[in-house]
This record gives structure tokens, sequence and C-alpha cells, in this order.
């Protein structure tokens, strides 16, 4: 009798675990071909108005005017499409807010005007948004319950990222370990899975899309001095991302308190863009950044590089314009670590590919992402060295990132206790409400008797 009920237990089992493994399998992969799909129209058409751009210098001066109109749009029509990717990660940790269908054109549109007049912007964000906005739609055709809707959402930013990078493998990771730091939903890693490989086989066969890859050159033998080395760059990767990410907050923070009126305050950054480009005398920090790699890859770049691609990408973010924050996050690490070739005594394409990396993983918080994406852009042979900067910069860059809706699951650091489930953006206000507190305190104690 017991052996019956057993076998009728087993067979529930059985049942419900193919049931899961088919329903996402659909959900999946209809995520992964709408999010391939719309990650392909975009890298076309960014690729189509870059071109533009370069053809017509004279389309800069027309990108105060662009990023006040998008404010517009966004103003008018967006909704809660503002947020950006904190909406979803907020969506996807129980927030009640819906995500518009409208966020994936608004996204698109908006980002390639960023890119047309000349913004200093990324392409993930897009992505992830589109992804997310997308999956919310296709959730509510399928009617999923609660759980199934964070873990279609989590496919969203999965088949997002995998299709736009060209890296299925980091994409899976990115859409777990992006929501909170130090924790990843195994529950969500086939969805997640099936999502990303459909996203970017969507993209590159059935599109047609082309990834460019980079060069990691020779890889140097494993002994203490070369150890030590990466050591040392891997910190300052970590500063680097730390300072990109503290530097946008504080200009998304200062054109605000400047600029009541989103459309003033793009336009005005539009301007301040306008007039770096000729105080520094280059347009190579506008766009993606890709020439900027490519250089840093053949060993041209200066330290000089990495500063200004994070000073316009901030610049163009912090003034309200669309568009991600990775490609430029690349760009910034390859170009710092290929500038530290002649000083730390190793080749500049293997540090450009660290600093590509690390950077990124200190920013975004999502290091074992960064170091499968590294695995799949550059080989397997630095892997050891890959690891070791995605973590050292990592925990360098602090509790600090560009999601401000980014959960702590575990402290980074034993002896920092923080409150379970305070957010990035939280950590931040609790520290400024410490600060003008002390001060308050300090100004009372000066006053005269």
């Amino acid at each position: 009798m017991t052996t019956t009920k057993h076998n009728h237990s087993g067979g529930r089992l059985f049942t419900s675990v193919v049931g899961t493994w088919f329903k996402w399998l659909v959900l999946g992969s209809f995520a992964g071909l709408l999010t391939g799909s719309a990650s392909a129209l975009f890298l076309y058409s960014l690729e189509y108005v870059t071109e533009l751009r370069l053809g017509s210098p004279w389309l800069l001066f027309l990108l105060p005017l662009g990023g006040a109109a998008v404010s517009y749009m966004y103003n008018k029509y967006g909704l809660n499409s503002a947020k950006g990717n904190n909406l979803i990660i907020e969506q996807i940790h129980g927030g009640q807010e819906s995500i518009p269908l409208r966020m994936a054109p608004l996204v698109l549109i908006g980002t390639l005007v960023t890119h047309l007049f000349g913004g200093s912007a990324g392409r993930e964000g897009t992505a992830v948004q589109m992804g997310g906005s997308l999956t919310e739609w296709l959730g509510k055709r399928f009617r999923v319950s609660k759980l199934d809707r964070k873990i279609l959402l989590i496919c969203g930013i999965s088949g997002g990222f995998g299709s736009i990078f060209g890296t299925p493998l980091a994409g899976t990771l990115f859409g777990l370990e992006m929501l909170a730091i130090g924790m990843i939903s195994h529950q969500a890693l086939l969805p997640a899975f099936i999502s990303s490989l459909i996203g970017h086989f969507t993209a590159e066969s059935l599109w047609g899309v082309i990834h460019v890859h980079y060069p990691m050159g020779s890889v140097p033998a494993f002994e203490p001095l070369v150890f030590l080395k990466v050591l040392l760059v891997s910190m300052l990767f970590g500063l680097a991302s730390r300072m990109f990410s503290e530097l946008t907050h504080a200009l998304k923070k200062g054109f605000s308190y400047l600029f009541s009126n989103p459309m003033l305050r793009s336009a005005a950054g539009g301007v301040i863009i306008i007039g770096l480009v000729y105080l520094v005398g280059t347009r190579d920090y506008l766009g993606l950044g890709l020439p900027l790699i490519e250089r840093a890859f053949s060993g041209e770049a200066t330290p000089l590089d990495s500063l200004g691609k994070m000073l316009f990408t901030s610049l163009t973010l912090g003034a309200g314009f669309q568009g991600g924050e990775v490609t430029p996050l690349f760009a910034i690490g390859a170009t710092l670590g290929s500038s530290l070739s002649s000083w730390i005594g190793l080749a500049a394409p293997f540090l450009a590919a660290l600093g590509f990396i690390a950077v990124f993983s200190g920013a975004t918080n999502t290091p074992i992402a960064c170091f499968i994406m590294g695995v799949e852009l550059f080989g397997a042979d630095g892997a050891v060295y890959m690891f070791m900067a995605c973590i050292i910069s990592y925990l360098c860059s602090g509790h600090s990132g560009i999601y401000t809706s980014q959960r702590i699951g575990v402290s980074k650091h034993p002896w920092l206790s923080l409150p379970e489930g305070m957010t990035l953006g939280g950590i931040k206000a609790e520290r400024n409400r410490t600060r003008v507190q002390d001060n308050a305190g300090q100004d009372h104690h000066n006053e005269p008797s």
C-alpha cells in the first residue's frame, strides 16, 4: 500500500516537473524571439543613425533640441517609463506598478535620438527595457501568475542582454545577478537561459546581426609578480567603476536641482556636451565609444580617453538622455587598462580585455556574469585573470552601482552590516541623512553659549 502511494506521488512529481519545463520552454522561447527581434531592430537602427551622425557633423548642434524633444515625449506619454531599468528591477522585487508596452518604442526612439545627435550612451539599457516591457505584455497575454511574471521579466532582461551583445551565457547570469547583490534566484535559471539563448540565435541567425569581437592577445603565465600586477589594476578598475556610478548619480541630482523642467534639463546638458566637444577638440567620446575600444586593443589609448568617456557619458545620462551605460563602461575599462600597459609592464590587449569586463562588473555588481562574458568574448585562456579582475573590481566598487533599485542580498564586506532588502539608492539616502544630522549637530556644538 505504501509502495503504491509512493509511486503515485512520484508520478505526480514527474508530471509537474515536465509540465514546468514545457511551460518555460514555450514562454522562454517566446521571450527570446521578442527580445532578439527587438535587439536586431535596435542594432540595425543604431548603426544607421551612427553613420548619419558621422557623415553629418552638424547634427551635433541639434543635440539640445533632440534631448528636449525626447524628454517632452516621456513627460507627455511615458507614464512611469522614465524609471527605466529600475522600474523592471522594482517589479521583480514585488512592485505593484505595471510596465507599459510603450516603454519599448519610447526607449528605442529616445536612444536613437541620443546617438543621432551625438550623446554618449550605451545600448544595454535599451535592450533590457524593451525586453522587460515586451515580456510584461507577453505575461498579460498568457495570464501568468505573480511568480511567473517575475520570472518572465527576468527572461526579458536575459534575452535582451544576451541578444544585444551576442553573449547568451552572460545574458543568463546578468538577468539573475543584477537584481540583488550577493544572491541569485536559481528558480529562474532555466527560463533565463532559454530566453537568452533563443534571443541570441534570433538576432544572429534569423536577423543576421554580427557582433564585434576583440583579440585579447597572449596571456601571461601565472606567477606571483603577474598576480600582484593584476590585483593592482583590478583595484583601479573597481575605483573607476565607483567613480562613474557616483558621478552619474551626482549629475542627475545636480541637473534635477538646477532644472525642474526635464526638457530644459536635457537641453542644458546638450549645450554643455557641445561646449566640451570643442573644449577637448575631439568627438571621440560621443556615441557608443567603439573606436575607443578598438584603440585600446591596439595599444593606442591614453589615460585621458577613459576620463573623457566617463565624463561625457555621465553628463549625457545625468541630463536625462536615453541610453545604457554598459558599452561606455566597456570603453572606459578597456582604455584604462590599455593606458596602464607601459606602467604596469603587461600587454595592452590583455589589460584592455580585463578592464573591458572588470569596470562593468564593479558598476553593475554582476561579477559572475561579467566573468562569463569575458570567456565568451575572449576565450578561456585568461579565465583565472578575468575571474580575479571581476571579483576584485566588484569588491572595490563598494555598495555603489548604476542601478539604484538593486537590493543588498548579502553585504560585500562581512564587517559592514546592512539592513536586509535595502537598495543602493536607500544606502545613499541614509548616508546623506546621517551626514546632514552630523553637520547639524556640529553646528549646534559650535554655537556660542
